[in-house]
């Protein structure tokens, strides 16, 4: 029997991360859940909301597959599907309000300084990871004429959202005031997590932990380790992220973690560039 879920990465199917954060946050959604899908490089013309990535979805044998767009999107229809559980019906309003504060404060601000840093500061490796043989694998022709407009919508889009008016000092330290609080979160998950299961008498050290410090995961842990895999793959394109993510230990850790428990045929990221 097919797979009823193909996953569109824009990038070849290999064993590895990609370096888009919201493709690497679906497939750790759906692998917290043991959902079994395949993979392929799609073609962005071809996603519902020409955005990356789009899944082709077919809920039983008599349907027709659909096209479906946008992470958060797909994963709020598979759960009202009931193949995916909620992850945080069991979050009081307070923590569904922080789970949804720490995704938009990656989704929503840091991703736009990860925007201007891939495809404005460091244009032509990410023109060539994205593009080139590493990605959709278009001539170069191609790769000129679609890198351009590409650049050409992004530095629109950066200038009318705000990002583009700063200084490239200025969003430095926009971009690590984000990530010295995403920090912080995690140390605290961390804590707790491991104090309870002390508590327990669990002295593991290899299993993953939360970024709120519960259980199980919530809906903001798909999105920081999508985010912080796709930074930590992307050291050609996003050097300064790279480095600075590397800087915070308990990013790292909590990225291996979930990694070696949950993608275990995956490549791992470098550890130093």
């Amino acid at each position: 029997m097919a797979t009823p879920i193909t996953l569109n990465r824009n990038f070849p199917p290999t064993p590895n991360h990609v370096w888009s954060p919201f493709v690497n946050k679906l497939e750790l959604r759906l692998r917290l859940s043991s959902i079994p899908y395949t993979t392929a490089s799609g073609s962005l013309p071809q996603s519902p909301n020409r955005k990356i990535p789009y899944m082709s979805y077919q809920p039983s044998p008599n349907h027709i597959p659909e096209l479906l767009g946008d992470s958060t999107l797909i994963t709020k229809r598979l759960i009202s599907d009931h193949l995916l559980p909620d992850l945080n019906s069991a979050l009081s309003p307070a923590e569904k309000a922080l789970d949804l504060s720490i995704r938009a404060l990656l989704e929503d601000k840091l991703q736009f300084f990860n925007t201007r840093e891939q495809w404005v500061d460091n244009y032509y490796p990410m023109r060539e990871g994205i593009l080139g043989q590493g990605g959709a694998g278009l001539p170069w022709v191609m790769q000129w004429l679609i890198g351009g407009k590409i650049y050409k919508d992004i530095i629109r889009t950066l200038y009318g959202q705000g990002t583009g008016r700063y200084s490239s000092d200025e969003v430095r330290v926009l971009k690590e005031e984000v990530w010295e609080a995403i920090n912080a979160f995690v140390m605290e998950g961390r804590n707790k997590t491991l104090a309870r299961r002390r508590g327990k008498g669990d002295n593991s050290d290899d299993k993953p932990f939360w970024v709120l410090g519960g259980e199980g995961p919530t809906e903001a842990d798909c999105t920081l380790y999508g985010m912080v895999a796709g930074r930590l793959m992307c050291s050609s394109a996003a050097p300064e992220t790279g480095r600075l993510v590397r800087g915070y230990p308990a990013l790292v850790e909590y990225a291996r973690r979930i990694h070696d428990r949950y993608f275990e045929e995956y490549d791992l990221w470098e550890e130093e560039i």
